[in-house]
């Protein structure tokens, strides 16, 4: 829905991509908070809720020409190349009444076309200290993305779901390669057969690309004489993921890359133990023996060992899920996420 603009807009955020990614679910759940102590607009429609104030290019520009009382500029908010453009643009339209800020979180060199739009901003972010590694020119904030503490605590299921075993092991997210499922279905075709009380659970949409993935994998569980204790659910409904999460009793992320890796906050934030590769944020999240375990990329001997030592322990499940849940209350929280971007984009203002 569109709204009247109105004069005292301060901030704009990009909003260009018609395809729902976690950019997307990231700017919404941080939009959801600052809304509520600052005036934005999003200058896109896609996927955004009622309450949004949802502008065209022409509006935003319309907006920008319209000094603030303050007399400060307003800053316009990217994450992604195609808004670098539309902020340049915006620049071209109205001079210095407007400053750029881009979010780069992509773990890969960048192209030419990317350092060059960088190179334009007027303030650079970061999420984590791997993307910042790739970044050409440094960023002035790591500013790690937060999650909605309260929803994934006590958001109610909309539908029931049978687990396979009295305790179980998860993993969330996209059913592929990419994000280790496969390691995931070897260690517990290794581990099973000794710990009679567990089971696995596998939370993900699978897409048609990745049809022939999961069929290998269902393959696998059968041959190995494991259907009834190893599940994939497949896409579950958003609302039931919260639920899910706090069903289970221990949760794996096992990407062999990551952009920076929402899950392993969720299940902390319910109190879960994890074990996590290095990739995306989670060795800035994670501190090993602690509040859950680090392992290699693609290690499943050290997987198995991981998951062996906490499936052996409830003491220490329950200690690391006290330790993570505290840490996400201190750190992770969307609002905190929410009010360093507002400080940030005030002093870019200032400028």
């Amino acid at each position: 829905m569109t709204h009247d603009t109105s004069a005292d807009v301060e901030i704009i955020l990009g909003n260009s991509n018609k395809k729902f990614s976690g950019v997307t679910s990231t700017m919404l759940q941080v939009l959801s908070v600052q809304s509520k102590s600052v005036n934005i607009a999003v200058l896109g429609k896609h996927h955004l809720p009622d309450s949004a104030n949802a502008v065209s290019f022409r509006q935003a520009v319309s907006i920008c020409r319209k000094p603030l009382k303050s007399g400060l500029p307003r800053v316009f908010h990217a994450r992604r190349n195609d808004e670098m453009i539309q902020g340049l643009l915006l620049r071209l339209f109205c001079g210095s009444k407007v400053r750029l800020v881009f979010t780069s979180t992509a773990q890969r060199p960048k192209t030419w076309i990317t350092r060059w739009l960088m190179s334009k901003m007027d303030g650079l972010l970061t999420t984590c200290s791997a993307a910042h590694q790739y970044m050409t020119l440094p960023a002035d904030r790591v500013i790690p993305h937060g999650i909605d503490v309260d929803q994934m605590r006590s958001a109610a299921n909309v539908h029931s779901y049978e687990l396979p075993g009295l305790l179980n092991v998860g993993i969330f997210g996209r059913v592929r390669h990419q994000k280790g499922v496969d390691l995931f279905v070897e260690a517990l075709i290794a581990l099973l057969p000794s710990y009679p009380d567990w089971g696995g659970v596998i939370v993900g949409e699978v897409t048609p690309s990745q049809q022939s993935f999961v069929d290998d994998l269902t393959r696998k569980i059968s041959d190995a004489g494991l259907t009834d204790r190893v599940r994939i659910l497949g896409k579950v409904d958003f609302q039931d993921i919260p639920h899910l999460f706090r069903s289970v009793d221990i949760v794996t992320s096992l990407s062999r890359n990551e952009g920076f890796g929402l899950t392993v906050l969720e299940a902390m934030s319910v109190s879960k133990p994890v074990i996590a590769t290095r990739a995306g944020a989670w060795p800035d999240i994670i501190d090993s023996g602690k509040d859950g375990l680090l392992i290699d990329v693609e290690d499943l001997d050290q997987l198995k060992a991981s998951l062996e030592q906490l499936m052996r322990s409830a003491e220490q499940r329950q200690s690391m899920g006290a330790y993570a849940a505290s840490k996400i209350d201190r750190q992770y929280t969307i609002e905190r996420e929410a009010s360093e971007l507002l400080s940030y984009y005030q002093s870019v203002q200032q400028r």
